[in-house]
């Protein structure tokens, strides 16, 4: 190749053997690693052995891997991000943060042939770094304004989908946030060293460039309700996202440093991004020099045992009541945090919080697995008189996130929720059971992945565009 380019190929597939689940990484590069010798090219290229395009019937927003894998190989990156954007909003993102090894990646060919998958995540990111270099990536600008506007209520990846496509039809759009910075979970909730915090804010820039207007620590509620923005807007889209932490009662659950998770990486966020953050100045939630026990097995645990380690803990374990093999979140997120240092204690349930009032420990009992639920899991049994108590000084719960009560906080009392507090939609048309009220993402589906929240975010977008303009010809 003529000129320097980044190559990226996951590090356990290109170096197997420096994969040591004793030695503890202190690097902490993530899941890609530089290579001067390789390149896009040559793990696309290997894309030409396979005729089945699994991996793109497996991705939520069905894009169109094989084609951009193809014009890689070509070099011919431009057309290859055209297509890539063509079915994806974030494909910067998406690329960095998507567990292609439960997805596209996972479903590949050439890996259920045991010769290593194609590195598709690695590809698709490098693509999109590469067209933003070179200037090919475009503010959503419409060729013509259409007269509606629609206003997006939350920001983060959802909202931001369906304010672009939205956008690109000619409606005004105004995204509406409570908090100081557009981008929700992809700012807060994801550690940087995961997602570079300057890779939204690019994306949010080029939507402002785009016309997109954004409010942010505007809530919905207390600077307006949901009402008010109905009458404002021809149509309103609710993408709040799940941010509600589900609890976990047990004794001692009340005790000072006990974190749910996302207090704990909304605040290692904030002083990344350089905000005044006294609860991590001055120690409260900073893991430096503690032990560390996160609660939990999907990748939200993953970030939290990450994250500890990065900020200097004595030591992280992780409980999770099932084995390796049963847990939700991703094992390539496991295995990088096992090479960091995290221990996990599998097969592990916790009882208690110990403490007077810190938290100094917490009361585990130990599991095995039964016989299957009806979905065909194993459920954890208790192994009686196996308790014993782990040190503690911080304890982390990431046990997922729920719904907020939105018909409250929004003071919209008619607005329809299921039994689970999401809120409740028609899901062909997405629309809620108030006229011109759509919902999209977490909120509707229950808490998922940021790609279905993506793709949630352009079918609402198909949907609204498609009832405003029904309306406007009925009236004509």
């Amino acid at each position: 190749m003529t000129e320097k380019m980044l190559k990226f190929v996951h590090l356990e597939q290109k170096y197997p053997h420096k994969r040591e689940a004793s030695a503890r990484r202190t690097d902490f590069n993530e899941i890609y690693e530089p290579f001067e010798d390789s390149s896009a090219a040559d793990q696309s290229s290997r894309c030409s052995q396979c005729g089945v395009p699994f991996c793109q019937a497996h991705c939520p927003l069905y894009n169109n891997i094989p084609d951009w894998l193809s014009l890689t190989t070509a070099g011919r990156l431009e057309e290859a991000y055209a297509i890539s954007a063509a079915t994806n909003n974030m494909p910067e993102v998406t690329g960095r943060i998507c567990p292609q090894d439960r997805l596209c990646e996972g479903n590949c060919v050439i890996e259920q042939s045991t010769h290593g998958a194609v590195t598709i995540g690695s590809v698709e990111k490098y693509i999109t770094d590469t067209a933003f270099a070179n200037g090919w990536v475009k503010a959503p600008k419409p060729t013509k304004e259409n007269g509606m506007s629609v206003g997006i209520i939350g920001g983060g990846p959802g909202g931001m989908a369906a304010a672009e496509q939205l956008r690109l039809k000619g409606y005004e759009v105004h995204i509406y946030d409570r908090y100081d910075r557009i981008g929700g979970l992809l700012v807060y909730g994801i550690p940087g060293f995961k997602l570079e915090k300057d890779v939204v804010e690019r994306r949010v820039k080029l939507l402002e460039e785009g016309g997109v207007v954004m409010h942010t620590e505007f809530e919905v509620g207390r600077d307006a309700t949901l009402d008010d923005l109905r009458k404002k807007h021809d149509s309103v889209l609710i993408a709040t996202g799940v941010y509600k932490a589900r609890d976990l009662k047990l004794p001692g659950a009340g005790l000072n440093n006990v974190y749910p998770a996302l207090e704990y990486l909304t605040t290692s966020n904030r002083q990344g991004l350089g905000d005044n953050v006294p609860a991590y100045d001055d120690g409260t939630l900073n893991a430096k020099d503690k032990n560390v026990v996160v609660i939990g097995g999907g990748d939200t645990a993953m970030d939290c045992v990450r994250t500890a380690i990065r900020q200097g803990a004595k030591s992280v374990k992780c409980l999770y009541r099932r084995d390796r093999a049963n847990m939700p979140g991703s094992q390539r997120e496991v295995a990088n945090a096992e090479e960091e240092g995290v221990e996990f204690v599998w097969l592990t349930n916790p009882e208690a919080f110990v403490g007077d009032d810190k938290v100094t420990g917490v009361r585990a009992i130990k599991m095995r697995l039964g016989a299957p639920d009806a979905g065909g899991r194993q459920s954890p049994e208790i192994i009686e008189g196996s308790s014993y108590t782990m040190d503690a000084d911080m304890a982390i719960t990431a046990l997922g996130f729920e719904p907020e009560d939105l018909p409250t906080l929004f003071d919209a009392p008619e607005l329809g929720v299921s039994r689970w507090g999401t809120v409740k939609i028609d899901f062909r048309s997405m629309m809620t059971n108030l006229d011109g009220v759509f919902a999209a993402g977490d909120i509707a589906r229950g808490a998922s992945l940021v790609v279905w929240a993506i793709r949630d975010g352009r079918d609402a977008a198909d949907r609204i565009d498609e009832y405003l303009l029904a309306r406007k010809e009925a009236a004509a």
